[in-house]
């Protein structure tokens, strides 16, 4: 780790204001650190920066600096997201790890954490060996010849099915964005990873009032039980009456380099009646454009077969 300047403001001004990588729980930034992935002169510690808060009075909002563990637990907040912050990671991690450091993770494609070895998201021009190397974990949709890596973060995944918004806050104001908009897709730019602009920070995640999100769930799919990044996910919220289904909310995880909704399954839920050829319908529309590479190609069956598992976990009662 190399030498750096340690700063503490206590106000979202002065946090705003001042040059510099800011540091929350530090479970991601501190370990790309030690790597000397990230290699940052300044670093704005904003634990005492007032943005705290769960309010479940009108939809859910949490304060950028709520830790995983403490949403996770919280009374009201929808199934999908408290799955997907408790399979995310150790408790340790959950406790420490802050919602808007975990939107802003990096991937964990080991080209990227090995500064030995190019990557264009770390180093733009560079290559990327992942496309013709150990591709296991990386991604087989919205993928280009310059990256692969799939996005690290679970609770992303829920959210972007959930329609979640971020509040930004900087010098020149405020703006709030659709999360699933923040993202950016690699094209030949992998290095510009979301819409995040310089002295931005997030103050807040909002997620809009949806009466059915209830009915929603997380399924994760990994090598291991515990402490592993997903192979695949699939964040799934349903609407079911009289045994049909009159809206649905469909996103994965873990195939794609940004948590990746699926419109067309949605589409193909809605008026449908809950049964498993119905499911399995829908869930064979979530490979479309998917461009698997030489050790990935089984997340192409594995992504509608996790969805299915999902749909099913929601209706079991409804059957």
């Amino acid at each position: 780790m190399r030498p750096f300047e340690l700063i503490a403001p206590e106000t979202v001004e002065a946090a705003v204001s001042s040059p510099g990588t800011f540091l929350a729980g530090g479970t991601t930034l501190v370990d790309l650190m030690k790597l000397n992935v990230l290699t940052p002169r300044q670093v704005l510690d904003i634990n005492s920066v007032p943005l705290r808060g769960i309010d479940t009075s009108d939809g859910l909002r949490f304060g950028a600096l709520e830790r995983m563990g403490d949403i996770a637990g919280h009374p009201g907040v929808y199934p999908a997201i408290s799955r997907a912050l408790l399979l995310s990671a150790s408790q340790q991690i959950r406790n420490m790890a802050s919602i808007g450091g975990n939107l802003m993770q990096r991937t964990r494609c080991s080209y990227f954490r090995d500064v030995a070895m190019p990557c264009n998201r770390r180093d733009p021009g560079s290559g990327c060996p992942a496309i013709s190397g150990a591709n296991r974990m990386h991604a087989v949709l919205g993928t280009s010849d310059s990256c692969a890596a799939t996005h690290a973060s679970d609770v992303a995944v829920a959210l972007v099915a959930l329609d979640a918004k971020l509040r930004l806050v900087s010098e020149t104001g405020t703006r709030t964005v659709e999360l699933g908009s923040f993202y950016r897709l690699p094209g030949d730019t992998p290095e510009v990873e979301n819409d995040l602009r310089p002295g931005e920070l997030i103050a807040e995640v909002i997620v809009p009032k949806l009466d059915w999100a209830s009915n929603s769930t997380y399924v994760k799919v990994r090598d291991r039980q515990s402490y592993e990044f997903a192979l695949c996910s699939a964040a799934v919220a349903l609407h079911v009456e009289d045994e049909r289904i009159v809206d649905a909310r469909v996103a994965a995880g873990g195939v794609a380099t940004v948590p990746w909704r699926l419109p067309a399954v949605e589409e193909a839920l809605r008026g449908a009646p809950a049964t498993v050829a119905s499911f399995e319908a829908a869930a064979a529309l979530a490979t479309e454009g998917a461009r698997p590479l030489s050790g990935n190609g089984f997340k192409t069956s594995l992504l509608p077969r996790t969805l299915v598992r999902a749909l099913l976990e929601l209706t079991e009662g409804s059957r």
